[in-house]
């Protein structure tokens, strides 16, 4: 059995806000804005589901991204004047990671999440 995991809930300040931030830096769509939930499907596998809260922790998030996909959205991180680190306590600012032989840095998105890019698993 394969098992894959389909969505998950991201909690937001402002899911209307924190959904478009994550589909701008990650070169996506807002797929909707329901009555609970405002969607973004990160493929065709995985949905992430912003959801209001007035209080959460923070979580981390991890992509794993080809290439061109990194290099596109490391320019949107920089275009939009995110703070990153090349490992997940961002003690390394303004450097990214070369694990594995490949490419990987970690940013927060506007409610604190988390949220770390890597291009080799």
């Amino acid at each position: 059995m394969t098992i894959t995991l389909n969505h998950t809930i991201v909690p937001a300040f402002d899911k209307e806000v924190s959904a478009r931030f994550f589909a701008q830096i990650f070169g996506l769509k807002v797929q909707s804005f329901g009555s609970h939930f405002a969607a973004v499907h990160v493929n065709d596998k995985l949905t992430l589901d912003f959801a209001d809260r007035d209080r959460f922790e923070s979580h981390h998030y991890a992509f794993h991204v080809n290439d061109e996909e990194f290099d596109a959205i490391f320019a949107r991180v920089k275009e939009a004047g995110l703070e990153y680190s090349s490992d997940p306590m961002h003690q390394h600012k303004g450097e990214i990671n070369y694990r594995n032989g490949g490419r990987g840095f970690y940013f927060y998105d506007i409610d604190g999440h988390n949220l770390e890019l890597l291009t080799r698993t």
